[in-house]
């Protein structure tokens, strides 16, 4: 099939596929292959789950869109599930939610709340080098990567960036007569999967609360139950004040959220933000019962129990000199510069994972991942880097 009619904003896919169940993916020829990619972190119940598929075939027999101009009885009550796991699942948070369709929305809409709420002559956020907060202009300048900002210069003004974790770069530049917000990945997913100090968004936390400025947790990858709990700042006993997510909110249907304290969000009048898909009653159907799911399967013990599997696994290989991360994100750092080869070796052995430096893989496999999968996929990384090991000689 040709692609021609479509934009090159990608490279050009190395396998096609039409069918997914659980962990498994079948291309076009009906070969399978064991997915650790999950969309970028998206699919988090697997593909196909049945409930998440119920749900949305239900609901689109019922009642697709109305837009925001109109109520639909999901909204609220994924809102209220949302703002208690962001209270860590017992107790509701006391905070509320804007859903959109993605996680670039999710930050943009927490970099304009950032300023309405901090008001005139307080607009600059800072961010991290290294950190991805999405792709449109906006997140685009608050992501901490040079090497795509130069293609779209100028970019909006009133970013600044530090090195991740360091409290003092960050203290030295956080001035609360221009700073409304600091944003900040609790463990970098893009970036490398790097992983903070103990007591760095702890400091974080005091720094802003100190400056009077807002703490936003950009959790598009990590949260909802990736690194076992369901957010993962909640590994740091603290409250943010902004928390973004998106990527597993649906289990692979386009929709994301950005909650924020009430007194926070109060900063939002009628007006002042808006889209037209965002909370629409098929996204939130999907949202509604990949959550259930999610509750009743307890993922945040499950991704805790099988991230331990899977990392020791990975430490064992000969070639890997590193596991990071925490949970169900993980990233193998390799003894050289050799991760895009290993990818394409496991790709050719019916393993997906990605790599996210030149010396590192990411694994971010379902949620539900079974102990055999992920032993398989211990497997079949092992031979795709004896693949490697062999073309190098």
């Amino acid at each position: 099939m040709t692609r021609a009619a479509l934009m090159r904003t990608y490279a050009e896919p190395p396998v096609t596929f039409v069918r997914g169940q659980g962990s498994e993916l079948f291309d076009v020829e009906g070969r399978r292959y064991l997915d650790f990619v999950s969309g970028i972190a998206v699919t988090s119940l697997g593909h196909s789950h049945p409930a998440v598929a119920a749900a949305v075939a239900e609901q689109a027999r019922t009642l697709c869109h109305v837009s925001n101009l109109y109520g639909n009885v999901l909204a609220p009550e994924v809102a209220a599930t949302l703002d208690r796991l962001v209270g860590g699942g017992r107790e509701r948070a006391g905070g509320q939610v804007f859903f959109c369709n993605s996680g670039a929305e999710a930050n943009e809409a927490a970099l304009k709340l950032a300023r309405r709420w901090a008001g005139p002559g307080r607009h600059v956020v800072v961010a991290t080098w290294r950190a991805f907060h999405g792709r449109t202009l906006a997140t685009l300048a608050a992501t901490g990567q040079p090497e795509k900002h130069e293609p779209f210069r100028p970019l909006p003004e009133g970013f600044v960036h530090v090195d991740y974790d360091d409290l003092a770069a960050m203290r030295a530049v956080v001035d609360p007569a221009t700073v409304a917000a600091v944003l900040v990945e609790p463990l970098q997913g893009e970036g490398g999967v790097v992983e903070p100090s103990s007591d760095y968004l702890v400091g974080l936390r005091e720094l802003c609360t100190e400056r009077g400025v807002l703490l936003m947790v950009d959790e598009v990858q990590t949260g909802l139950g990736r690194t076992g709990h369901w957010f993962a700042f909640q590994r740091h006993h603290l409250q943010p004040d902004v928390v973004t997510m998106a990527k597993a909110l649906g289990n692979g249907m386009p929709v994301g959220a950005c909650w924020a304290r009430a007194e926070v969000a109060a900063a939002f009048s009628p007006g002042d933000h808006a889209t037209t898909f965002g909370g629409q009653p098929l996204a939130l159907s999907a949202v509604r019962a990949t959550l259930q799911v999610m509750e009743e399967e307890d993922v945040c013990a499950r991704a805790a129990r099988a991230g331990e599997r899977l990392a020791g696994g990975l430490a064992r290989l000969p070639g890997v000199r590193q596991v990071r991360g925490a949970g169900l994100l993980l990233g193998a750092a390799l003894a050289g510069a050799a991760a895009p080869d290993v990818v394409a070796a496991a790709l050719g052995r019916g393993l997906l994972v990605n790599a996210v430096r030149p010396d590192t893989v990411r694994f971010v496999p379902s949620l539900l991942v079974s102990d055999a999968e992920v032993d398989e996929a211990v497997e079949l990384l092992g031979a795709a880097l004896a693949d490697v090991g062999r073309g190098a000689r």
